[in-house]
């Protein structure tokens, strides 16, 4: 048989991304640090030259934008930033990742055309928790004095710190800059972002930062990237807990076992609104305290009978019925009728 000639019509135009990167890291990342890295690779293998402007041109951010994705990626280990004398950003080098071969590239972030990314040696490096997958906690790591002191020195950075003891009315110990620090490098957290942050939790009462942490974490693992997003999520959060909470004849603030309740019910059972409310009023109908608890239980026979519209309800309440009814016909009627003994009804529900 004679050999065959292969002929290829185009050249492929494309750029190779790990799978690790898509399995591992892309995961923790926002919008934002995506793209940046996604471009950094595209630009290294069709070898052209850029600068922090384009990059902020391109995708209409911030240069600091840029400058933050790319201290981001550092923390990850899959780049190294080197600085001139004067800490202006001169090159970045794209580091392999622990699978790949050690040899890594430098990027000149001036625009010379004529310029050639050069190899340079590095090591490899584990992940972080921050690239852990989804289900898995974020955990805060620990900072070194250098770490903190750079980042309170930081023009940038300072003034974070300046409007954090402003908000709180207090000067941050050690733990509270960690904290900071971890919500703008780990979490990728704008000055913008942090600074909505704090005053949405100030706002509200909370002024410990374990708490600001919590919040942070909530719009990371939500991929909250901006501070529009943040207020989108917030007044719709605000908005569901205000219309329970009136629901249920309440117009005090939700305590913590209320909230953990009402996450509970829109998060992990998933249930609009409507089908709350609804729950809500059958609970106020039937008994004047333990309100939430007992709103809990029928929610919970409905998620157990998988009700995803106010029809299911329905539905559910005509078989019901029918049962009634049955039971009637079958030699009950010999009971006088009288209406549902609530507090009965609330013991059985509660028990469950």
């Amino acid at each position: 048989m004679t050999n065959l000639t292969v002929y290829k019509d185009q050249d492929l135009n494309a750029t190779i991304i790990s799978n690790q990167f898509i399995d591992e890291y892309m995961v923790a990342a926002n919008d934002a640090q995506i793209k940046i890295y996604l471009y950094l690779v595209r630009m290294t293998s069709a070898n052209l030259s850029f600068s922090i402007s384009d990059i902020a041109d391109r995708f209409n951010y911030t240069e600091k934008d840029v400058l933050r994705a790319l201290r981001y990626w550092e923390k990850q280990k899959l780049l190294s930033l080197d600085y001139d004398g004067e800490r202006s950003l001169k090159a970045v080098h794209i580091l392999p990742f622990p699978s790949l071969t050690p040899e890594g590239e430098v990027l000149p972030l001036t625009p010379k055309p004529s310029a050639m990314p050069e190899p340079v040696l590095v090591n490899s490096r584990p992940l972080s928790k921050a690239s852990a997958p989804k289900d898995t906690p974020i955990v805060r790591e620990a900072f070194s004095a250098d770490d903190l002191s750079t980042f309170q020195n930081d023009n940038e950075t300072a003034q974070i710190i300046f409007i954090a003891e402003q908000y709180t009315g207090k000067i941050l110990s050690r733990n509270d800059l960690e904290i900071l620090l971890f919500i703008y490098t780990t979490l990728g957290f704008s000055t913008d972002l942090i600074d909505y942050l704090i005053q949405y939790c100030v706002e509200r009462g909370k002024k410990q930062f374990s708490y600001m942490e919590k919040v942070a974490i909530d719009w990371a693992q939500a991929h909250i990237t901006t501070v529009r997003q943040a207020k989108l999520r917030t007044t719709k959060y605000e908005k569901q807990v205000y219309s329970i909470m009136r629901a249920l004849g309440k117009s005090s603030a939700p305590t913590e076992p209320e909230v953990a309740f009402i996450k509970k019910w829109t998060g992990e059972m998933g249930f609009s609104l409507e089908i709350i409310l609804k729950a809500c009023e059958r609970a106020v109908l039937a008994t004047d305290h333990n309100r939430f608890p007992y709103t809990n239980a029928i929610l919970v026979k409905w998620h157990e009978a998988n009700v995803k519209s106010i029809k299911d309800i329905d539905a559910l309440d005509h078989s019901y019925q029918k049962s009634s009814v049955s039971k009637k016909d079958g030699g009950f009627n010999d009971f006088s009728q009288r209406s549902y003994d609530y507090d009965a009804l609330e013991k059985m529900l509660l028990s469950n």
